[in-house]
């Protein structure tokens, strides 16, 4: 079932020379298959399908392009126990791990099947005329979201179903309607093969048009460059590192038409631990926090990997008891091994800084690309004057950082960058007291829990994954949820139009039955 090529359409290409295997981190080995790299004709054929696709796709109704989202989730169901065998060998994680990912990537396509289906996220809204209004008549005028065009979508590492290939952001564009060009990530290409394999077949039962997706291979960045250059590529959705993200960031500005990029990107996901908590939950918290740390070996974009509290007895308690549970727990094998070695390359750096001290660090003997959870300290002080303390260690890897009062906690949460999370660890009474400090925390993330951890993203419409730079790339989006189509269209108005020339959302008999606003009122009434 594995061939190694690249899906081109209904087509299946290896013209290139390049070609590289993944790697099986539990094992510590080579897994079997070769991949051919997506060569520049092969590139060129995809967009160039892509882009004709748009064409038909644009039109195809949100009933048509339901089913071919729930058939891809169908056909990802389908591939049973080969896709859970491949997961799990290209990336060190446990079955119900991969299990869990699957459910959700299936779950997010039906979620984009059901919205869709129904019709009403094109936010339909109309202005009717009054040609009789003085001093000017006013005219008719209506408005929809409409696709943008084709899609690249990157393939993350850490989630190689959820994040990848048939993951949020292609679900989101195709809902959307607009063609995906994925760039397979290297380290899971039998992964990603096996889910392109569904897409295909998906596409090809419920009749879309050749061209609505491609899966291409790459070992290295040439093929993302050419890609996000490409003058007929119209939006890119990346999830992986700040260095990644900035570059395809930049890529797509400097082209002669800059096109959007939607990068979900770094974060340290700061925990603030007030005192009267500390004080009456602290061994519970930190029990929480020591499996929230080490949690997948640490390889979520919410890891909490900040902690700051106020010095006191209270927090020295936390502290201890934080590093007493999380060297009890077994590490766990990281995606490949040059995600741990980049965990340990980060690790010694922060280590390396003045100030920094270890309070915990697993020490027993661990078997190969297994991370050693790691707990660290520094005074409020230390962390202000030294930027590179802020800066994220991905991997089972956290820092308390003591501050000398709410004042200094303040101060520390103004100067972080942008986060994904921000966690509140208070009692009731605590939330007004601190207040400033709760503000100062709300502009810094694109998320606050309160009394809870960061990790787990629950895939609803109120969740919003994304956050000030950079975190992401644009804050006023989600990566997750409903409301992650938006990064994929763009508003058009039909002014005087004739009514049997519009589309079916604006026409004035409503035939999809969908809500509208018309003349400033929400309704589902025809004209």
């Amino acid at each position: 079932m594995i061939t190694g090529k690249n899906y081109i359409g209904n087509q299946l290409l290896a013209t290139g020379n390049k070609t590289y295997k993944t790697f099986n981190p539990k094992l510590n080995i080579e897994n079997e298959h070769t991949f051919f790299e997506a060569s520049e004709e092969e590139i060129e054929k995809a967009v160039s399908l892509a882009t004709e696709a748009f064409e038909v796709f644009k039109k195809v109704s949100g009933a048509k392009k339901g089913e071919f989202l729930n058939a891809i989730a169908d056909e990802i169901l389908n591939l049973d126990e080969i896709l859970i065998e491949a997961y799990m060998s290209e990336t060190g994680l446990p079955e119900g791990r991969a299990k869990g990912e699957r459910g959700r990537t299936v779950g997010q396509l039906r979620t984009f099947a059901d919205l869709v289906t129904e019709g009403s996220w094109v936010e339909a809204t109309i202005d009717t005329s009054d040609l009789d209004r003085n001093p000017i008549p006013k005219q008719d005028i209506r408005k929809m979201l409409v696709p943008l065009g084709p899609v690249v979508v990157f393939g993350a590492s850490n989630f190689p179903l959820a994040y990848s290939t048939a993951g949020g952001d292609t679900a989101a564009a195709f809902a959307a309607g607009c063609p995906v060009i994925v760039k397979s990530h290297p380290m899971h290409a039998t992964t990603g093969e096996l889910v392109a394999s569904a897409i295909s077949k998906a596409a090809q039962k419920t009749g879309m048009p050749e061209g609505v997706f491609s899966n291409l291979n790459s070992a290295g960045i040439e093929v993302g460059v050419q890609l996000v250059k490409h003058p007929k590529v119209k939006a890119v959705g990346f999830t992986g590192s700040i260095k990644g993200g900035r570059a395809l960031f930049d890529l797509a500005s400097q082209r002669p038409e800059p096109i959007p990029v939607f990068a979900e990107m770094g974060s340290v996901n700061p925990v603030v631990i007030l005192p009267k908590a500390t004080t009456l939950r602290g061994t519970e918290i930190a029990k929480t926090y020591a499996q929230s740390i080490t949690l997948g070996a640490g390889q979520f974009c919410t890891n909490p990997g900040l902690i700051l509290g106020i010095k006191g007895e209270s927090l020295d308690d936390f502290i201890k008891v934080l590093s007493d549970e999380i060297v009890k727990i077994e590490p766990s094998c990281m995606l490949h091994p040059n995600i741990i070695g980049n965990y340990d390359k980060n690790k010694t750096n922060a280590l390396q800084q003045n100030g920094l001290a270890v309070t915990a660090e697993f020490n027993n003997d661990i078997a190969t690309n297994h991370a050693r959870q790691t707990l660290t300290t520094v005074d409020g002080k230390t962390f202000l004057e030294n930027k590179t303390l802020h800066e994220e260690v991905f991997g089972p890897f956290s820092m308390v950082v003591q501050c000398q009062d709410a004042k200094e906690l303040e101060t520390i949460i103004n100067n972080l960058e942008g986060q994904l999370t921000g966690t509140i660890i208070a009692e009731n009474e605590e939330i007004v007291k601190y207040n400033t400090v709760i503000e100062a925390l709300q502009n810094r993330v694109g998320r606050i829990i309160f009394n809870g951890v960061p990790t787990g993203v629950e895939v609803c419409p109120a969740m919003l994954h994304g956050g000030p730079y950079p975190a992401s790339t644009d804050s006023r989006f989600t990566a997750v949820g409903i409301h992650a189509i938006k990064r994929w269209v763009r508003p058009f108005s039909y002014q005087s139009w004739p009514n049997d020339l519009l589309p079916d959302e604006l026409k004035n008999e409503n035939p999809l039955g969908i809500s509208r606003v018309i003349d400033s009122q929400h309704t589902y009434r025809k004209i």
